[in-house]
């Protein structure tokens, strides 16, 4: 120990340079990372009234005259809405449609930091240009100077994190971009969007059910199996009711999202300090090595 500290104070000099060139290093890199915001909104499941459970009693009120009848009602349980909207978010399909929908092609994959005073995005005018409005980026084949959708739902992906938690079921949900403006913007929209996109397929869903019910009576010949069909269309009734008046029809907002105040990241004091231990490590073994080194000859 006393030889390696006697070898360590020899190059004490050089630890201490190579220490403040990365110290320095580190802060111009730090202070090169634009700010990224983070917005957060947390969601409940929305209550899922009639549908599944009233389907579920009627199967097993009915289930052995169905049979014999040759209709199939199915069991109670259900889809878990709630599991389900999440994994559409993550999908590719509505990822894509969103951002076409939204036109987020440009601010999502030409950005590259935002500008406080104004409140502005600002592009990088090496991928599009803003005068012509056209992408000037260059790529290698077969990609295309305007990025493809596949590209532009990584991106988004890597922007958007979607968590719940098992024991309470509540949902949180965080976009994180250069302006804070514009990720609470995107997360309201994505939000409002997954509640609409289920609220539409369980409308098509119900309508549909509604029409082969009501098509199947007419070869009804028993009273009873009239009354299990017209309950069955009550109960799709019922959720074709639903859909009409729940806005918020997956996924209920509990703490809406707000423009947040505060950059996430970087970290830039964390970064200064771990760029200068690297530094002082790196320092340490390079004058440990030479030390040895001439001591071996």
């Amino acid at each position: 120990l006393a030889e390696l500290w006697r070898a360590i104070w020899v190059g004490k000099f050089t630890i201490i340079i190579i220490s403040m060139v990365f110290a320095v290093a580190s802060i111009f890199f730090a202070l090169s990372k634009p700010n990224i915001y983070k917005a957060s909104a947390i969601l409940a499941p929305a209550s899922s009234e009639g549908g599944a459970g009233g389907l579920g009693a009627l199967a097993g009120q009915f289930g052995g005259l169905a049979s014999m009848a040759g209709i199939n009602l199915g069991g109670g349980g259900g889809v878990d809405k709630t599991a389900l909207a999440l994994e559409i978010i993550k999908s590719r399909s509505f990822v894509e449609a969103f951002i076409a929908k939204h036109e987020l092609l440009v601010p999502l994959m030409a950005s590259k930091d935002w500008d406080m005073q104004s409140d502005t995005l600002i592009l990088d005018d090496e991928l599009y240009d803003i005068a012509d409005k056209k992408w000037v980026r260059e790529v290698e084949a077969p990609k295309k100077p305007e990025p493809s959708s596949w590209e532009a739902y990584q991106e988004f992906s890597d922007l958007i994190t979607v968590a719940q938690d098992k024991s309470t079921s509540m949902v949180n949900i965080d976009i994180e971009f250069y302006s804070p403006v514009l990720a609470k913007q995107w997360l309201v929209w994505l939000i409002k969007d997954i509640n609409e996109f289920m609220r539409v397929q369980d409308q098509i869903e119900a309508k549909a059910s509604i029409d082969y019910l009501t098509k199947q009576l007419d070869n009804i010949k028993v009273a009873t199996m009239e009354t299990v069909f017209y309950q069955l269309i009550e109960e799709q009734t019922k959720n074709m009711m639903l859909t009409m008046v729940k806005k918020e029809y997956a996924l209920k907002t509990i703490d809406p999202a707000q423009v947040p105040d505060t950059k996430d990241k970087p970290k830039r004091a964390l970064i200064v300090v771990l760029g200068t231990m690297l530094g002082g490590i790196l320092s340490v073994l390079i004058v440990l090595i030479r030390y040895l080194s001439k001591r071996d000859k």
